[in-house]
């Protein structure tokens, strides 16, 4: 649950950015976009791993 909470916070983070980049056109926002989409990106594949994981060990 711990890396489902660092989602939430990382995506609350990017969202000024986010406005920044796609309505005022701002292109150093979406390189932070950007970054941070590749960050979420990796604890997307780490909780899929640990709830495969957690799954598995169950049966």
């Amino acid at each position: 649950m711990e890396k489902f909470s660092k989602v939430k916070e990382v995506i609350a983070a990017i969202e000024a950015d986010a406005e920044k980049f796609y309505n005022g056109g701002n292109a150093a926002a979406g390189t932070r976009v950007r970054k941070a989409m590749q960050d979420l990106k990796g604890l997307a594949q780490e909780i899929r791993t640990e709830v495969t994981d957690k799954k598995n060990a169950a049966k």
